[in-house]
């Protein structure tokens, strides 16, 4: 054989799958909806602004978080109550 390392295990049956609840991003969101401020800027670590801005979207819209704006402005993330 080519020696490849490889080992099989029998099992009864497969695990259920596991979903992850929430988002890393829902703790903006709930800081942002708690805060005072009606605007406020969102640095995220590791992240472009525009893949935040569309995670942030999509977690307002999956929460129905009404009066939400998330906008970027020379690739500065803006989170607005409306």
């Amino acid at each position: 054989m080519s020696g490849v390392k490889f080992d099989l295990k029998p099992i009864t049956e497969k695990p259920a799958r596991s979903y992850r609840k929430g988002s890393k991003y829902d703790p903006i969101l709930d800081s942002f909806m708690e805060a005072e401020s009606n605007l406020v800027e969102v640095s995220f670590e590791g992240r472009e602004a525009n893949y935040l801005r569309t995670q942030l979207i999509k977690r307002v819209e999956a929460r129905a978080l009404e009066g939400v704006k998330v906008s970027v402005i020379n690739n500065v993330v803006y989170l607005e109550k409306t």
